[in-house]
């Protein structure tokens, strides 16, 4: 990029936030501070309004804009990809805007680029089957969800819990959308249960935003939660054969982590990265002999020690 582009582009990164470091910005256009400081006088001697506030950064002046900028071929054409992943994986909420930005995109483009776009449509496509909402639950929820996170609001709502296989009533204070195996979940504080929960957003019969809003709480945030929730830096890969019809469960239960699969002529073989061993022991109990732990061995010892433990205990009750 050369520094023409660099300097209408740090305008652009200014106009979309309110305050940008000046260390965010070498980062982000790979450039060093001193290279940073520069272009901020440039811009300011060519004109552009820009505040500085020692400890904080950049900003521009409210009120000013820089006139809108047309779209590159390469740039229209990345946000016609993410189109073709929003259509696939998110909800019909998220669907309809996407699609409605992206037709306003497309009608202020240059002939050539619409067309350069109308080509790559034809030869471009995402194979994932859509997600598909099940009669009497929602299917338009995520953009009400993600108002809430912002504004801070209460949700109230109907959830089906599958392991009690029946429906509850929620209040709960939304903490953000997290997408994994397959399917969009809604982190968010239950007052029901007094603790962080885990809702997957297909499963909600029923939503409604509150007026209501809530103070966070002590260690409140999507971060926060991943980082007891998940912890990559220990993160152990377990590979487990599923008979067919088990596996076809497990993706229905949708165990977090699972990133692979590879299917054999009665049974898939599942790859999962998860923080323990001892996230996947219960659940491996619970399926019995429909599941045998490819790898690691020291999963299988510890598998085995369980299983004869539980066999032991019945095996008293005889005598």
């Amino acid at each position: 990029m050369n520094r023409i582009d660099r300097l209408v582009a740090i305008v652009l990164l200014l106009q979309s936030r309110k305050i940008v470091r000046a260390k965010d910005i070498a980062e982000y256009f790979k450039i060093s501070i001193r290279t940073v400081y520069r272009d901020m006088n440039a811009l300011s001697e060519a004109g552009i309004p820009i505040a500085a506030e020692a400890g904080e950064g950049y900003s521009l002046v409210e009120g000013y804009h820089l006139p809108p900028v047309m779209f590159t071929a390469d740039e229209a054409s990345a946000l016609f990809v993410g189109g073709k992943f929003v259509e696939k994986l998110t909800d019909s909420s998220i669907v309809r805007n996407a699609e409605s930005a992206l037709m306003k995109i497309q009608s202020v483009l240059p002939i050539e680029t619409r067309d350069y776009l109308e080509s790559l449509q034809e030869v471009t496509e995402v194979l994932l089957q859509p997600q598909q909402a099940r009669d009497g639950f929602r299917d338009d929820s995520m953009t009400s969800i993600q108002e809430a996170v912002v504004k801070r609001q209460v949700l109230s709502m109907e959830y089906f819990s599958h392991h009690r296989d029946s429906f509850s009533k929620r209040e709960v204070e939304p903490l953000g959308l997290l997408f994994y195996s397959r399917h969009w979940h809604l982190i968010s504080f239950c007052r029901l249960r007094e603790d962080f929960r885990d809702f997957r957003i297909d499963r909600i019969r029923t939503l409604q935003v509150r007026e209501d809003r809530f103070v966070p709480r002590k260690g409140y945030s999507l971060k926060d939660f991943m980082a007891t929730f998940y912890d990559t830096e220990n993160a152990v890969e377990v590979q487990v054969e599923f008979v067919n019809d088990t596996a076809r469960y497990v993706r229905e239960r949708h165990q977090f982590g699972l990133i692979t699969e590879k299917q054999l002529k009665s049974s898939v073989i599942m790859t999962f990265v998860v923080p323990s061993l001892d996230f996947m022991l219960g659940t491996l109990l619970a399926y019995g002999d429909k599941a045998r732990v490819v790898s690691p061995q020291s999963l299988k010892k510890r598998l085995r020690a369980a299983a004869e433990k539980i066999y032991r205990l019945y095996e008293n009750e005889k005598k």
